[in-house]
């Protein structure tokens, strides 16, 4: 029987949700997902949980924050008072906004909480700190 292995490349039918069950991607629909397994092109605990995977194989895989998009760091979350919150930008929790660095570029940031005197902004990953859950069906080894 045809196993995924390290260093193959796969295609895959997935539906990734949270913890909580919530639905944040899914290939159904639409073509699968190709892997190249070991690549780190896809989350590293997604990846690691197709190896040894049979051709029409489904799987659960339960993915910790370490293995997906990281813990939330709390140096990435900055309160930043209205006055200096660019008035051409009105904020609303869960709106991203593309801010300028101090170093030069930018830095896309989530508007988590407005109170009465300050806007607060997360760089984390939307989905760091979460655990993510894949239902994967492998139906392709290259």
């Amino acid at each position: 029987m045809i196993q995924a292995r390290d260093g193959d490349t796969v295609k895959v039918h997935y539906t990734g949700k949270l913890g909580n069950g919530e639905v944040v991607s899914t290939s159904e629909g639409g073509p699968p997902l190709e892997v190249n397994i070991g690549s780190e092109g896809h989350i590293r605990g997604f990846e690691k949980g197709l190896i040894g995977m049979k051709l029409g194989e489904t799987k659960t895989i339960v993915v910790p924050p370490e293995e997906g998009h990281g813990p939330t760091r709390e140096e990435l979350i900055l309160r930043m008072p209205k006055t200096d919150f660019p008035e051409s930008i009105t904020p609303a929790i869960g709106k991203r906004v593309r801010v300028q660095k101090k170093e030069g570029g930018h830095i896309e940031m989530t508007i988590k909480e407005i109170d009465e005197d300050a806007v607060t902004l997360d760089a984390n990953h939307p989905l760091a700190g979460e655990i993510l859950v894949f239902e994967v069906q492998l139906v392709e080894v290259m």
